[in-house]
């Protein structure tokens, strides 16, 4: 199967580091096929600065130079170099995402859920004042309702670190999969593809997201993967990709696993592959 990385992140988010020309050596040393670039998308400039971990508007412009630097670099080689978004989705935003698309050829956009409605941040690795406020099941009742609903709007092509609402360990006792049903319904219904975040292994939940259980739900619904590695710098590009690609074989050994490729086009045509 082709190595590739969909999910990584530039300077211009305040918290990743390198250069376009470090990724791609790094890139081409890994032999990926393709590397893409999905920073944290802006919010709409009347709600900057929203936090301090994204592009502001303003940022766009160097962000399409860091991409073409990017493309530069890999020119005489077979490397793909694609272009995305890491968008966060809140209610409200459906037309600002819109905006966005309209902004660049993107060969795709990542929707991530980071923040949920009067509860807070999801991920409060940054911001431990503004974790998330509720119980755990009233966060993760919430969580999986903003993630159905961000499924449903129709805009992005990966979801990105799926369960990610785990990071701390604070997860539901017993059967957790009433939680994401609806979630997966609806992943059944669009057209969009569910990356194995490797990040995970790095985070007090010490696994990828999605967990094994939701993973293989996944895989039996027949819903595309991807194995991203969330990289904020060089060194950790497609770092995890062989634990997650083992993971895939211990589930379904002599089973069809569906990797959805992303090409160069600017509407992220789809190409499926098997394991």
């Amino acid at each position: 199967m082709l190595r590739t990385d969909y999910h990584t992140h530039t300077p211009l988010c305040h918290h990743a580091q390198g250069e376009p020309e470090a990724f791609v050596e790094r890139a081409l040393q890994l032999g990926l096929h393709s590397y893409g670039i999905a920073d944290h998308a802006p919010m709409p400039p009347e709600n900057e600065p929203f936090d301090d971990w994204r592009m502001l508007c303003s940022d766009l412009q160097d962000y399409y130079q860091w991409i073409n630097r990017a493309k530069t670099a890999a020119a005489d080689s077979n490397l793909i170099i694609l272009s995305g978004l890491e968008c966060d989705w809140l209610p409200g935003l459906l037309p600002w995402i819109k905006h966005l698309r309209t902004l660049h050829p993107w060969d795709y956009l990542i929707g991530s859920v980071h923040y949920l409605p009067g509860n807070g941040s999801v991920d409060d690795s940054l911001y431990a004042d503004k974790c998330l406020t509720g119980s755990v099941e009233e966060d993760w009742s919430l969580y999986w309702k903003t993630v159905t609903e961000m499924i449903q709007s129709g805009q992005f092509d990966i979801v990105g670190h799926i369960d990610i609402v785990k990071i701390w360990g604070r997860v539901p006792a017993g059967d957790v999969t009433p939680y994401y049903e609806q979630a997966l319904q609806a992943l059944q219904d669009s057209k969009m593809a569910v990356e194995i975040n490797t990040a995970g292994y790095h985070k007090r939940c010490a696994e990828q997201y999605p967990a094994e259980p939701l993973l293989r739900e996944l895989i039996a619904r027949r819903i595309p993967i991807v194995i991203n590695s969330d990289a904020h710098a060089p060194e950790h590009l497609s770092r995890g990709w062989e634990q997650g690609l083992a993971l895939l074989q211990h589930i379904c050994p002599n089973r069809l696993v569906q990797f959805k490729h992303f090409t160069r086009s600017g509407t992220a045509l789809q190409a499926y592959g098997s394991l």
